[in-house]
């Protein structure tokens, strides 16, 4: 017969459960990819800072009533010694108020999102060699109404990892739309010939039974519609098809073969 917990035990015990129950007096939730947190924890400690650790390629932060500061950890389930080969960004929520954002390194700051920044589809990228973030409460009359949020994610520099997760066509570039306030262009890509895709990017269109899509670049690759075929090695980046500058296909072919002769082409997609 199992006796009773000590009298003394009782609150620390009730308390316990409380916190781990997630019931009313939970002031943030947590999983290894997301996390979601209430400034209301640093009301009598204005400076607090609170560490937060993620696990994930991609994820979310939310961190209402921002009071105080957040240092943000990323830590993917990869070896450490791959860190120096990922790339970290962030989009900010929509409403996202009450906090800068900074790149933070040996105690030196860098911003990188002022509060009040209104740019609903920017992304924010750097190096993860460059720093963590660090999350900064901004002076607030008023904190009732301010969130401040984010998407992260992490991806492997290089085309040998896009290979492996994301849509590799080869087609042509029938129309772009440059959007110059994001710094970035809309491709209009006829499929010649579809490898791989994720997400159902490329649709077969009408009676024709084309495959066709849109993927988003960088404004700075200067992309333009005209001849010739290219080959599209896009990922998918916080719900869109995305692509660094991309190459001609017979500039392909011939990397391909110079790699291939040198037995260090990452993957078999057939350059014919």
């Amino acid at each position: 017969m199992r006796s009773a917990p000590a009298a003394g035990l009782l609150p620390l015990l009730l308390g316990l459960r409380l916190l781990l129950g997630g019931g009313a007096e939970a002031q943030y939730s947590s999983d290894l990819c997301n996390w979601k947190g209430s400034g209301l924890t640093h009301e009598s400690h204005k400076k607090d800072v609170e560490q937060v650790y993620l696990r994930c390629s991609e994820g979310s932060i939310e961190w209402m009533y921002p009071t105080g500061a957040l240092i943000v950890n990323l830590r993917p389930n990869t070896s450490p010694a791959s860190y120096k080969h990922l790339t970290v960004c962030i989009k900010p929520f929509k409403d996202s108020a009450g906090a800068n954002i900074y790149l933070e390194k040996t105690g030196e700051l860098k911003l990188l999102v002022r509060d009040g920044e209104r740019s609903p589809s920017k992304v924010y990228c750097f190096g993860y060699e460059q720093g963590g973030l660090f999350v900064e409460a901004t002076p607030q009359q008023d904190i009732s109404r301010k969130i401040t949020g984010f998407q992260y994610e992490l991806m492997s520099r290089g085309i040998a990892s896009d290979l492996h997760t994301v849509s590799v066509i080869r087609g042509s570039i029938r129309d772009v739309t440059n959007e110059a306030e994001e710094q970035e262009s809309i491709i209009h890509v006829g499929v010649n010939k579809l490898y791989r895709q994720k997400s159902k990017v490329f649709q077969l269109t009408g009676e024709s039974g084309n495959w066709r899509g849109q993927i988003k670049t960088l404004l700075e690759c200067g992309v333009r519609p005209g001849d010739g075929d290219f080959l599209f090695t896009g990922r998918m980046h916080f719900g869109e098809a995305r692509l660094g500058c991309a190459p001609r296909f017979k500039d392909f072919q011939r990397m391909y073969k110079e790699a291939k002769d040198k037995g260090l082409n990452p993957c078999e997609i057939g350059p014919d």
